[in-house]
């Protein structure tokens, strides 16, 4: 059974899981109805980061445009395009066995697509979620709907993994950003 999280709190993931390696972690939402004319084009992407939480090198940084850590530890499985119909919309594969010893966290976040030029923000999005799945079995081990009023943000840090004590835990963050991909990018230490 999933454990259902609010903003800031921290959960185990492999202390009560010997043995988790493989995760799948699933981000879906809604758009609201709205004139606009422009359809939404939500993001996923992986920030890698290191002990001062910035990534290392650009290549630590997984989006649509690199879809995968050439450690082999992070796989984004694609860009979905309208976020239409139930489920996830985009997914990402880890395999925390993987993971590079440098890398201390990493952050999951969603961006609009040209938010700006469609005059589009979070306020028009519902039903927005992260959750985190034991690939190996499929059961659904965390999840974080994110109630939140975002109004004017064009970018969210939905959540986050992280090492403690040797163990790997999770973080539900619900952070918002204005200023879209470019500002999470400055945020973690690349030049957008």
């Amino acid at each position: 059974m999933a454990v259902n999280l609010t903003k800031g709190q921290k959960v185990d993931l492999t202390k009560g899981n010997p043995g988790l390696t493989n995760l799948m972690i699933g981000l879906g939402w809604d758009t609201n109805k709205y004139d606009g004319g422009s359809a939404f084009d939500l993001d996923t992407c992986v920030f890698m980061l290191g002990e001062d939480g910035k990534v290392t090198t650009e290549n630590d940084f997984i989006f649509y445009g690199n879809l995968q850590h050439a450690s082999g530890a992070v796989q984004h499985m694609g860009d979905n395009l309208t976020g239409e119909g139930d489920g996830d919309d985009e997914q990402i594969n880890i395999d925390l066995s993987k993971v590079p010893a440098n890398i201390t966290k990493m952050d999951f976040t969603a961006t609009i697509y040209d938010a700006d030029t469609r005059n589009q923000n979070f306020g028009q999005v519902s039903n927005a979620y992260i959750r985190v799945v034991d690939a190996s079995t499929g059961t659904e081990l965390i999840r974080y709907d994110l109630g939140e009023d975002f109004s004017i943000e064009t970018a969210i840090v939905v959540g986050e993994i992280y090492r403690h004590n040797g163990e790997w835990k999770f973080n539900a963050i619900g952070g918002g950003f204005s200023g879209g991909l470019s500002a999470l990018c400055q945020n973690y230490g690349i030049n957008a």
